[in-house]
């Protein structure tokens, strides 16, 4: 027969707890101590805070800083439940230094304090500096997207829009006539149809709002997009999943350490328009890191086809940048090139390869068929011209595998595009033929391992996986508290390693 322990539900204990002891060295918790009670320039936040004279005493700016970044590693992003961390977690606790700040607290800090919070990202971005962990010869810029505090059911054009208005009405109309003939109802069901009148007018008056008070939405291109009801600077984005209404965080990453150098958040799936202004930022801070006036001068940067354009490579160019960018179809050659051509030094034909014809506008390819103009044309988010072959022209083409690529293969034709650039130096083919060359797709295939684990750590492992805020302004807040995050979690890994050298 089994005999087991007898247990006391009721027995009391007395505990000694030492707050400071709950911090154990080596812990991400520890280095978060470390930096933001001994080392952080934090002055900059005492600005908000006009209570010497009257009000109450406020927490410090520290400590609800190390509450908010603790739980963020945590995957804790919720005020309310930060909160609840600081009354039930032994560590949080300890980071609050036994004081209980409410959510409210807690939520209108991180979305009140946009300029502090950018201050504090370069902050730790010294730190890391200092203990060497940013290189400054490679970065690599990618975006991740997630959802945000705004419904995807609330979006549409204001054609859109006002459609779903329409209907809403549509479906008042109908519950106002069942009300009528239906006077015999009973209560449970009168107070239920009552309650889904009142949510449809309520929402019907939400769009008419809406409609009156905002102006047609545009993206990149000028063409029209998605408007949201509930936050209208978020945008319906393809994420890993589906569909989600939400932000673009973009980062930098130094290809050393990984460490972030740059962080902005903006609600467009269009990603590469940034690009200029994420070079901004980085320069901006890799200056103060490196303590150079042009610290970017030489380095690579790297990023995926969503980011080429004759502005971007441009741009880069502009700060003696190597940007290695490549175009859309570079894959597309890739399968088409065969080992041994490589081998032979034999190049695809393009547009340099067909001789253009100024009096009737027409190209003339290797082999001496006509390419005539079609008209212009979007040409990876560029504007550009557009030749296309005869029907049947191209078959049995000596040049075939070597040719432009074909976007009609039954019909046996090949479209030429030529890019309209505004520059004297067409930068945009410059690049098609340089990542054709295995020395620079090797250098562009270090992508990947310098800023996809960065994403990685920050929605797997860190379990952020959604932003809390409304409007693009506070969005960057938090999406460089993530950001810090990640790089603090850079200075804990730093010290593990001196810890064990020692």
């Amino acid at each position: 027969m089994a005999r087991y322990r007898e247990t006391e539900k009721g027995q009391g204990f007395f505990l000694t707890v030492k707050l400071s002891e709950q911090i154990i060295p080596g812990t991400f918790e520890h280095t978060l101590q470390r930096l933001f009670d001994t080392q952080l320039e934090l002055r900059i936040f005492d600005r908000k805070y006009i209570n010497d004279l009257t009000g109450a005493a406020a927490i410090e700016p520290r400590i609800i800083l190390k509450i908010i970044l603790y739980c963020y590693s945590k995957g804790v992003i919720s005020s309310r439940k930060i909160a609840k961390m600081c009354e039930e977690n032994m560590v949080a606790k300890a980071l609050a230094e036994d004081t209980e700040p409410h959510y409210t607290t807690i939520s209108n800090f991180v979305s009140g304090m946009s300029r502090e919070i950018e201050k504090l990202f370069s902050e730790v971005l010294l730190v890391c500096g200092s203990m060497g962990l940013i290189g400054g010869k490679m970065f690599a810029i990618d975006g991740c997207r997630l959802p945000s505090n705004a419904s995807k059911e609330w979006s549409g054009t204001k054609k859109e829009l006002q459609e779903k208005y329409e209907k809403i009405q549509k479906v008042v109309k109908q519950l106002l006539e069942k009300h009528r003939q239906n006077d015999r109802l009973g209560k449970e069901t009168k107070e239920d149809e009552q309650k889904r009148l009142e949510r449809l007018e309520k929402d019907a008056e939400k769009i008419l709002e809406f409609l009156g008070t905002h102006e047609e939405r545009r993206g990149a291109g000028g063409d029209i997009i998605k408007s949201n009801i509930t936050d209208n600077e978020s945008g319906k984005i393809k994420g890993p999943h589906g569909m989600i209404q939400g932000y673009n965080g973009i980062a930098v990453s130094d290809s050393k350490n990984q460490v972030i150098v740059a962080a902005n958040a903006y609600g467009s799936v269009s990603e590469g328009q940034f690009f200029p202004e994420m070079l901004e930022a980085t320069e901006r801070n890799m200056r103060r890191v490196q303590g150079k006036k042009k610290p970017l001068q030489g380095a690579v940067m790297l990023g995926d086809t969503a980011y080429f354009s004759e502005d971007n490579l441009q741009a880069a160019k502009k700060k003696k940048i190597e940007a290695i960018i490549p175009d859309e179809q570079y894959r597309n050659r890739d399968d088409k090139l065969k080992a041994g051509e490589r081998r032979e030094g034999k190049e695809r034909l393009d547009v340099r390869y067909f001789k253009y014809v100024k009096r009737g506008n027409y190209y003339v390819c290797p082999n001496g068929k006509k390419l005539t103009y079609r008209g212009k044309t979007k040409l990876n988010r560029n504007e550009g011209h557009k030749y296309q072959s005869n029907s049947g022209d191209c078959k049995g083409c000596t040049y075939a595998d070597r040719c432009i690529y074909s976007n009609n293969k039954q019909r046996k034709q090949r479209t030429l595009y030529v890019p309209i650039s505004k520059y004297k130096e067409n930068l945009a083919q410059k690049m098609r033929e340089k990542i054709d060359k295995a020395k620079y797709r090797k250098i562009y295939s270090r992508r990947m391992q310098i800023v996809e684990p960065v994403f990685a750590d920050i929605t797997y492992c860190k379990g952020i996986t959604r932003f809390t805020l409304r409007g693009q302004k506070k969005v960057k807040v938090q999406w460089q508290l993530y950001c810090v995050v990640h790089n603090i979690g850079k200075c804990n890994m730093a010290e593990k390693r001196k810890r064990k050298v020692a």
